[in-house]
């Protein structure tokens, strides 16, 4: 049975993608998990442009590359493409948590799992967890 979405951040897809990143064991063993149990799962442009730059400088052109291959070919993932009503919600967002460091993809990713109404994120970045979400995974950490 397939239960709810999920949200995939930058933090993730880095650690997938590079044996060196730090999160890289459980991220490879939590995400063929992920992909059995949820019906979809979610990321943004913003986190792919943002991923795509973080592998292309940490594994090179090719591995870069693979990943929006990767991301592309699924049919599991949803990309989400900010608009400008979206990037309204984030900029609120920005304002509203000005003691927070959040970066523009975060605020983005937070409005966007808001309005899909997902709440759960796989991710390594405790922002989520400010904002309320379930961070998976929340018991690894």
């Amino acid at each position: 049975m397939l239960i709810d979405n999920i949200f995939i951040d930058t933090s993730a897809w880095v650690a997938l993608a590079d044996s060196d990143d730090i999160n890289h064991k459980k991220a490879a063993a939590i995400y063929p998990t992920l992909l059995k149990k949820h019906r979809s799962l979610f990321t943004t442009n913003l986190i792919v442009a943002e991923t795509y730059i973080l592998i292309l400088r940490a594994l090179g052109h090719e591995a870069a590359i693979k990943f929006i291959e990767n991301i592309n070919a699924s049919t599991r993932i949803i990309k989400i493409y900010s608009t400008e009503d979206i990037e309204k919600d984030a900029e609120k967002i920005l304002k509203k948590y000005s003691d927070q460091d959040f970066s523009y993809t975060d605020a983005v990713s937070f409005a966007i799992m808001n309005k899909q109404k997902i709440k759960k994120a796989f991710c390594f970045d405790t922002h989520f967890e400010t904002m309320r979400f379930v961070k998976i995974p929340h018991n690894l950490i």
